[in-house]
């Protein structure tokens, strides 16, 4: 009967999981509650696959007992999570090899113990034993759902691998190699516990033969490790794809490979992923408590997706409702039934999944809500283009020398810290460029269309606007070259629009918001500017001479402690083309010249605060969630990767 049941779960069950194929991150946008149950899956996913793989210690007559088994997975965990900096490149290669000596294994088992015990275990596969067992078991059958669901979490772990292979190969992985294992494995156990009843608590390790138990164990531990190691990696992309989509708080993103794609290590979900799975094990310390709080965190992530998954397909695919909501229906009737089944356990340890995924869920909503607000200030509090056009090309301050790169969320007119800023401090950069960092609803954008260049106010003012897109699973790298690249963005625009007419209409209204998309391809074949490429070596030679012996002895032991670094120095020059308009060439001498003066990063340091007439709720989420998250989070220039000695912060207070 156990069989048969679940074989007709995995019959059913991948299909809820293949949809997976297609990425709906940007659905969590509106719907992230698959997120935090996911992440409150991944804690208890953890310690269930280490614990799982080591409980055979037990059935070795070791002699240990649950609290130093216990203890031997937890240093498994910790040395799991501390290694994690160091990044998979380096271990793999090692990991296919693992994961498929490990398939052989359960299959070779499960094959031996289907021969050897009881062959007519293979009859199991007729469905009509599953009929017959719910109606003679009724309700309890029902209510065994919730355990025989436990028999298939993990599978779905693959599927976190769709960001480095394709569905299609994925699909083949799962139907021709993971799942005719499973079945065979669980098959085999079945036909063992059938003779052996006394071995239903430790059913797997017994079923092993004794010639082959302990390669067995070492092989199972080690494919613990591959595939919790898959679930981290498979985190860390999520929280980072959620940050982009605007749904969590800034954490920082280490790139562990120069070579592979998406390879990436978020220190601050690493550590606490490793409290909260430390802590799971220790205050329950009973796998079956902890697995009843896993199969419900499983159930409750395909349950959300099939719900995902079918507007994905209407506002995606553009399929009919009608077709949507038959599969909604007939996969909502079969996870329905598990998810019921896995809600009897709640007071059995399956509450934690639900309280995790409740601070899961209020971090997410309160760092989103915080920011849609703070950002509607922003959208609502733009300066007018008649109050800069009243000011003239000085903008009634004075100019010195140098580009000021003004960091917003806005990508239309001039953010309110920029008129705070002057007022406070009525000195500014002759080239000013407002920057808007966006993270668009795509996987990825291409390098071809990063750069959205434009300009603001008449061609006097200086002022530029630039608009880098992301895609949600693009890495914003710390790129030395980013100045650079943005010169000859904005110096590429200058000459388009010299000879456009689109882009030089004198029509005051469109002052703001005529924007190009300037290709790096462009940028690289075309003869705007000259680059040149110099090699410095250290920076002490920046210091000027001096006759005090003071200040020379000074110098000297600053170099001898500081021994010169190699940097890479990028000049411009303007190309001698007599058919250049003076105008464009003036304009490129400006940005040249301000560009050998220096860059300075302007970045906007808000403190949100909830309006005295706003609701006691209200209040509570901005000023003491909101407030909470920010200060403990990453600052905004670590996210964009802005140099510090360059950066300028403008403190200002939003009450929204």
């Amino acid at each position: 009967m156990f069989v048969i049941h679940l074989i007709l779960c995995f019959f059913l069950l991948p299909y809820s999981c293949t949809y997976c194929a297609f990425d709906i991150c940007y659905y969590f946008r509106y719907c992230n509650k698959a997120l935090f149950h996911s992440l409150n899956k991944q804690c208890i996913h953890y310690f269930m696959t280490v614990l799982s793989s080591v409980s055979g210690l037990e059935a070795a007559g070791t002699n240990l007992s649950k609290g130093e088994v216990l203890l031997i997975a937890c240093i498994i965990l910790v040395g799991l999570f501390a290694l994690q900096h160091v990044g998979t490149q380096k271990v793999g290669f090692l990991f296919a090899p693992i994961v498929i000596l490990w398939l052989i294994s359960i299959f070779s088992i499960g094959l031996y113990n289907t021969i050897h015990w009881n062959p007519k275990i293979v009859l199991a596969l007729s469905p009509h034993y599953i009929i017959k067992f719910f109606s003679q078991t009724g309700i309890d059958g029902w209510i065994s759902l919730g355990g025989v669901l436990l028999s298939i979490t993990g599978t779905e772990a693959m599927f976190a691998d769709l960001g480095h292979f394709s569905a299609f190969s994925i699909r083949i992985a799962f139907a021709f190699v993971v799942y005719p294992c499973l079945v065979v494995q669980y098959m085999g156990q079945a036909a063992f516990l059938s003779k052996n009843i006394s071995s239903i608590p430790n059913g797997f390790y017994d079923s092993v033969p004794d010639g082959v138990f302990w390669p067995v164990l070492i092989i199972a531990s080690l494919a613990a490790i591959v595939a919790s190691q898959a679930i981290i990696s498979a985190t860390f992309s999520i929280v980072k794809q959620c940050h982009a989509l605007g749904c969590f708080p800034r954490v920082k993103v280490v790139h562990t490979s120069k070579h592979i794609r998406g390879q990436i290590y978020i220190p601050e979900i690493n550590w606490i992923l490793m409290i909260l799975t430390l802590g799971i094990a220790i205050g329950f310390q009973d796998i079956t408590t902890i697995g009843n709080a896993y199969g419900l965190a499983c159930m409750s992530v395909m349950f959300i997706t099939t719900f995902l998954m079918a507007l994905v397909m209407v506002f995606v695919w553009q399929r009919s409702i009608v077709l949507a909501a038959a599969f909604l229906l007939f996969f909502w009737f079969i996870e329905g039934a598990y998810l019921l089944a896995a809600f009897t356990k709640v007071p059995q340890g399956g509450w934690v999944s639900l309280v995790l995924s409740f601070i899961f869920m209020f971090i997410m909503f309160v760092w989103h809500y915080g920011t849609r607000k703070k950002y509607n200030f922003d959208l609502y509090n733009k300066v007018p283009m008649r109050w800069i056009l009243g000011l003239g090309p000085s903008l009634g301050i004075v100019r010195v020398p140098g580009i000021g790169l003004v960091y917003s969320e806005l990508a239309t007119g001039v953010p309110a810290i920029f008129s705070h800023f002057v007022t406070n401090l009525p000195a500014f950069h002759n080239v000013l460029v407002f920057v808007c960092v966006k993270s668009v609803p795509v996987p990825y954008v291409s390098p071809e269309e990063r750069f959205l260049i434009g300009r603001i106010g008449p061609r006097p003012y200086r002022m530029y606007r630039c608009i880098v897109r992301y895609g949600y699973k693009d890495l914003q790298k710390d790129d030395e070259n980013f100045e650079n690249l943005l010169i000859q963005s904005v110096a590429e625009f200058i000459q388009m629009e010299a000879v456009e007419p689109q882009f030089s209409s004198p029509d005051a209204a469109s002052y703001d918001g005529r924007m190009a998309v300037i290709s790096s391809r462009t940028i690289q074949s075309s003869s705007t500017l000259i680059v040149s490429e110099t090699e410095d070596f250290g920076s002490i030679s920046s210091i000027p001479s001096s006759k005090s012996l003071t200040l020379q002895s000074l110098r000297s032991a600053y170099g001898d402690e500081n021994p010169p670094i190699r940097r890479r120095q990028v000049r411009f020059q303007v190309p001698h083309n007599p058919r250049m308009d003076p105008a464009v060439r003036e304009e490129l001498l400006d940005l040249i010249q301000a560009k050998e003066a220096g860059v300075a990063y302007i970045l906007g340091h808000s403190y949100v605060k909830a309006r005295r007439s706003s609701s006691f709720l209200k209040k509570f989420v901005i000023d003491i969630g909101y407030s909470f998250l920010r200060k403990n989070c990453r600052g905004p220039a670590v996210a964009l990767h802005i140099p510090h000695i360059s950066l300028i912060e403008v403190g200002m207070i939003y009450h929204v």
